[in-house]
């Protein structure tokens, strides 16, 4: 991922705390370039995500016209240990995508596979 990107998501959700935060993760192949933040617009936002449905759209569309594509998603567990949690296990797609969950004050990443959230190992490179 490019140099940056985990402080920009720890700053997001520190924001947003006491609700968690949530966002889109940019890129090319595996590489994460940028982040998009996203309103969270979930009914219970101190313990649920959901990403503007806008938010979504406008990055696909962008991304159908050249731009990064959506690799991922992160999100902030403001109370709660960086993994994933059994609504996050229940809602996921298995579709490969990555996430990146913020807790305790760190960002963990994950794979979500078809059998569930495996870690996720990395590397931070600049340009």
């Amino acid at each position: 991922m490019a140099s940056g990107i985990e402080q920009k998501i720890l700053g997001h959700a520190r924001d947003a705390h006491p609700h968690e935060c949530c966002g889109l993760l940019l890129g090319h192949g595996d590489r994460i370039e940028e982040i998009r933040p996203a309103a969270n617009v979930h009914r219970e936002p101190a313990t649920h995500f959901e990403i503007d449905p806008q938010a979504l759209l406008d990055a696909h569309r962008a991304a159908r016209d050249g731009g990064p594509q959506v690799l991922g998603y992160y999100h902030s567990h403001p109370t709660t240990l960086p993994e994933p949690s059994a609504t996050d296990r229940a809602r996921a797609a298995g579709d490969g995508s990555i996430w990146a969950i913020v807790g305790e004050g760190r960002v963990t990443w994950w794979r979500d596979e078809k059998d569930g959230f495996a870690p996720l190992p990395y590397a931070v490179r600049d340009g």
